[in-house]
């Protein structure tokens, strides 16, 4: 299949031979998303950027993120126009809001009702964030195009063989689309590649894991170190995802 700039970058992150391709599909996704939001472009000062991002807001994870980013002044706009927002919406609630009665039924069994309206619009704020929204919806698109390319292209029946897996989020993902997406048959050949490469690549960090612990033991201090240096982030990233040793990104000078 001749390469498009769709499929580029899941072509790139398959051949940087990391422990998730689609690790590294999200860490640039999200790395554009916060030069977006806040990089040298100022897209923080176009008003259509900032209706949307004054209407969803930002999670913790990426407030944090956004904080070690940099732009102290972009933050700043971001924040006093979203907290504009966030006065009005808060006093529109205080004006409908209404105690909410618990029934004696729910009492008896002592289980919690739904909440008030004040309650319910928190946590509406809580699960809203712009970059989550944003790179969902990427991330989407390339599920889709993993699978467009699994049917339409052999190359990524090797890539995928000559690959290390996926961590447990990612693969979770893919076999959860699978259904949707491919037939029996294309289903049952995909699992065969993914259940082998994710057994036998689980196995392969945990020895590396493993030996790491060994290296500790004195009467291996002149052992090699084999594959185990760099074990630990590789261990978390596959199990939960992500790079838990990646520095801070932040705003290129």
């Amino acid at each position: 299949m001749k390469e498009t700039l769709y499929t580029i970058p899941l072509t790139d992150a398959f051949n940087a031979h990391d422990e998730c391709p689609f690790c590294f599909v999200e860490r640039n996704v999200e790395q554009d998303l916060l030069d977006l939001v806040l990089g040298s472009s100022a897209s923080y000062m176009e008003s259509d950027m900032r209706m949307e991002t004054d209407r969803a807001g930002f999670c913790r994870n990426h407030f944090k993120k956004m904080f070690d980013y940099g732009n102290t002044l972009g933050n700043a706009w971001i924040l006093k126009t979203h907290y504009l927002q966030m006065e009005r919406e808060l006093a529109q609630q205080v004006r409908i809001y209404s105690p909410s009665k618990a029934s004696f039924l729910n009492k008896i069994k002592k289980t919690e009702d739904e909440g008030n309206s004040i309650t319910k619009w928190v946590r509406e704020k809580e699960s809203s964030c712009y970059i989550c929204d944003q790179y969902n919806k990427t991330y989407d698109r390339y599920l889709d195009t993993f699978f467009y390319m699994y049917k339409k292209d052999d190359a990524m029946k090797q890539m995928l063989e000559d690959g290390k897996g996926f961590c447990l989020h990612h693969f979770g993902d893919i076999c959860e689309r699978m259904p949707k997406e491919l037939s029996p048959q294309q289903q049952s050949e995909l699992s065969s590649i993914l259940f082998e490469k994710m057994e036998s690549n689980l196995k392969r960090v945990g020895d590396d894991v493993a030996w790491l612990i060994e290296k500790f033991d004195y009467r291996n201090k002149d052992a090699d170190w084999k594959d185990s240096k760099d074990a630990i982030q590789r261990g978390m990233q596959k199990l939960r995802g992500g790079y838990p040793a990646d520095p801070v990104y932040q705003q290129s000078k």
